[in-house]
């Protein structure tokens, strides 16, 4: 007897792959606070039925990158102040402790990996790209919060940056950088030295400072 594998539904696999670019698009600013979009919208551009496009909205609204009104109407979020400086402080906890419980396993190969990723957010600086600066910027943190070893932890930092995505590229127009975070060569000095108080220190200010003065 001849068994004849069954057709896989390509459905669920359409709309993982929706959900993963959209939200990626989301978490590096490549979309604007309050952008619109509509089912029909996502479909087109990522050639699925509405299907697809539902399930992954649905997700992205059950994480806080998209809002959905009441009457249906789809956006990335507008972030008030007070969420912003809500936003800020849970960045601050969470990402502090991931820095902290990874600095035991910082060593040589890490420190040179964040230095060549620095070096790209340097190059996105010079070229005013700001979805490339906050990619960079992001790969910057992840790299380092992933000899933590706290998926959960991560996980949680990780849909902070979601929500603040769009956010973030409104503050990179406003602060006008011309060269890299002064508290990234901070967090690489101390990760060398092995000096846990100065890298909390450097987490903090990193992550905070600049949405602080958006809030402002």
């Amino acid at each position: 007897m001849t068994l004849t594998a069954r057709p896989i539904d390509p459905a669920p696999l359409a709309h993982d792959r929706v959900y993963r670019q959209l939200r990626s698009r989301i978490m590096h600013g490549d979309l604007a606070p309050g952008q619109a979009l509509t089912l029909r919208g996502i479909g087109k551009e990522f050639d699925v039925s509405m299907t697809p496009a539902r399930e992954s909205v649905r997700r992205l609204v059950a994480e806080g990158a998209l809002s959905m009104s009441n009457s249906g109407r789809i956006s990335t979020p507008a972030l008030s102040n007070e969420r912003i400086e809500e936003l800020a402080a849970l960045r601050a906890l969470i990402e502090v402790e991931l820095a902290s419980r990874a600095l035991p396993r910082a060593h040589l190969a890490l420190i040179e990996r964040l230095q060549n990723i620095n070096a790209k957010v340097g190059e996105a600086v010079a070229h005013r790209d700001a979805v490339s600066y906050i990619r960079t910027n992001l790969e910057f943190h992840r790299t380092l919060y992933l000899r933590a070893q706290a998926p959960a932890m991560l996980a949680m930092a990780e849909t902070v940056w979601l929500q603040m995505g769009p956010t973030m590229r409104a503050l990179y127009g406003r602060l006008r950088r011309t060269e890299p975070p002064q508290f990234h060569r901070l967090i690489i000095a101390a990760l060398r030295a092995g000096d846990e108080p100065g890298l909390r220190l450097a987490v903090r200010s990193d992550v905070t400072q600049g949405l602080r003065m958006l809030a402002s």
